[in-house]
């Protein structure tokens, strides 16, 4: 049995080690929001909300996320008694929308749950391999030359994968830059939605050279459009924004409106909902890979935990801390390994250690529901 008694919201402000530029904008510092729940015999467990600043990549935001989590999501959490951390996600259900907000509370009820058991929360989540592949995101850069450097910088560090972020001023010329560079890399392109169907000669013209998969090209909310455009090009389409839930991936994989999706944990509402999805996939065939917000060490964790699961073949952006923060919240902080793998560790929940010290000092703000 689970009844939290109190859930604390800490928002903590890092400034990242390299901007990070998408077709939304460029970041230089992530406001982060941080979920701390506690039980009636005082045992906690961390989570925390993904969102970005502002509404670009989902209509939440750090402040709406505040409010609803404070005013509107814990108080409908906090004093009821469930059977397992399965049954949180059902007592915020009737709120519409804002998934990263349920998702913080839900994850930290997940990593609660896994402490008092004494498991790793890979483990409990049912999780079969314990060591996953890592891939990275790229932002857009200022130049090639620039973009080329940090590939090769990522790629002598070991990651399996590269991911770009792509436009219409920053894709052909860029793609095939990288591939004179790096050859037969595994290189994937990342629009966030960038393009319409207007733009299918373009896209189309993206075929020669054999990337991985074209990540969201069209609009944020669309499978309809992406149906059609699958259908005339080679190159796999990976749905992302649109994949909000169980139903949405069932009704995109029916329509055929890609072959591969990235599952955040957060968009979709946390760990019951990312593995409903993941099993829909799963039994469809179509292989899932966890995709990132620029979280804190918290919420890459979760990442970690979460990629352990059978569905998810294709290597993540789940990457070491060192490449976001230049001193992450958790010890140790994430490392890959020289043939980028991450190991899920062995200790009883997340499997790291959070810092209250390290915290402390980054935090704005801070709220106890009761």
């Amino acid at each position: 049995m689970i009844e939290i008694t109190s859930i604390e919201l800490i928002e903590i402000r890092l400034p990242l080690v390299h901007f990070f530029e998408t077709s939304f904008g460029r970041t230089y510092e992530r406001r982060i929001i941080l979920v701390r729940v506690e039980d009636a015999a005082g045992a906690t467990g961390w989570g925390e909300i993904t969102c970005g600043e502002t509404p670009g990549y989902s209509d939440e935001w750090t402040d709406s996320a505040w409010v609803t989590a404070e005013k509107i999501l814990a108080p409908m959490v906090v004093g009821k008694e469930v059977d397992s951390a399965a049954d949180i996600w059902p007592l915020m259900k009737w709120v519409r929308g804002h998934r990263m907000a349920k998702a913080g509370i839900e994850t930290a009820c997940w990593d609660l749950e896994a402490k008092k058991l004494g498991v790793p929360l890979w483990r409990h989540l049912g999780g079969v391999d314990q060591v996953i592949e890592c891939g990275v995101s790229i932002g857009i850069q200022d130049s090639v030359a620039q973009l080329l450097d940090k590939i090769r910088v990522e790629l002598e560090a070991g990651y399996k994968r590269i991911k770009i972020k792509i436009s219409p001023t920053w894709d052909y010329d860029v793609i095939k830059a990288v591939r004179a560079e790096f050859g037969d890399i595994l290189l994937m392109g990342d629009a966030n939605s960038a393009y319409t169907l207007d733009d299918i000669d373009k896209l189309k013209s993206l075929d020669e050279f054999d990337l991985m998969m074209l990540e969201q090209p069209l609009p944020y909310d669309d499978i309809i459009d992406h149906a059609k455009l699958q259908a005339a090009i080679k190159t796999p389409i990976c749905l992302d924004e649109p994949i909000r839930s169980p139903e949405d991936a069932r009704k995109a994989i029916e329509l055929g409106s890609g072959k591969i999706i990235n599952l955040k944990n957060g968009r979709v509402g946390g760990h019951s909902q990312s593995k409903l999805v993941e099993k829909i996939c799963r039994e469809a065939g179509i292989p899932v890979w966890c995709g990132g917000m620029l979280e804190s060490g918290i919420g890459r964790a979760h990442n970690i935990a979460i990629s352990t699961l059978a569905g998810y073949t294709m290597p993540g952006d789940v990457s070491a801390s060192k490449r976001y923060w230049h001193e992450d919240i958790i010890s140790p902080a994430v490392e890959v390994s020289p043939v980028g793998t991450i190991t899920a560790p062995d200790g009883p929940g997340i499997g790291f250690d959070v810092s209250r010290e390290r915290i402390d000092r980054s935090a704005v703000r801070r709220m106890t529901i009761s």
